[in-house]
């Protein structure tokens, strides 16, 4: 039996009891990757990460999802208010064979004209020890800026000369207040969230 099988996929719900563990596969081909990935579906329970062979799968636990939700929330009443078109990509596989490398971001956004890739991916980072790893498949794939939410924190990495870089602002949104959209992120009441950052842009 196939270890992406269907019945074998079934087994992960059991294996994550953890829902921020992960399962980790090394020597996975790129054709067993996209095999996974049909299986899998439309499947929101999980998230994969592909690097060169070794596969990754986790169940994203509560905490993970309701923090993911609330940054895409709060950037999208920033965008709407500074008229700026944008296409909400959520979670959809990313990948390129050529890079050996495949990932569902968190969120994921084309600003100012729809495109194949996303421009922005967003992270939510529970588990430690995962930045390397995300840095380099966005890297692989291309995406101009990557922004990261690990303990209360937000980090932004713009891609120039095929490098990430740590920046104090986005290059893609260079009128975004970072520090006010991270003060609305872990807000008790989304909906309040939503209108005190709108009422403070």
């Amino acid at each position: 039996m196939s270890l992406f099988s269907l019945p074998a996929i079934a087994t992960l719900e059991a294996s994550l009891k953890d829902t921020e563990e992960k399962l980790t596969f090394t020597g996975v081909s790129w054709e067993k990757y996209e095999q996974l990935l049909a299986d899998l579906g439309d499947s929101s329970t999980y998230r994969t990460i592909y690097l060169e062979g070794v596969l990754e799968i986790m169940s994203p636990s509560r905490r993970h999802e309701v923090s993911k939700e609330s940054i895409g929330r709060i950037l999208e009443v920033y965008l709407e208010k500074a008229q700026l078109d944008f296409w909400g990509l959520g979670s959809t596989t990313l990948r390129r064979q050529e890079g050996e490398a495949g990932k569902e971001p968190d969120k994921c956004y084309c600003l100012y004209t729809d495109k194949t890739m996303p421009d922005l991916a967003i992270e939510v980072i529970i588990t430690s020890g995962r930045k390397k790893l995300i840095l380099e498949v966005y890297r692989r794939l291309g995406i101009k800026e990557v922004w990261l939410w690990q303990n209360e924190d937000l980090k932004v990495y713009s891609l120039q000369n095929n490098e990430y870089f740590l920046s104090e602002k986005s290059i893609l949104l260079p009128d975004l207040d970072l520090e006010l959209l991270a003060q609305y992120i872990n807000h008790p009441n989304p909906r309040l969230a939503m209108k005190e950052f709108r009422e403070n842009l």
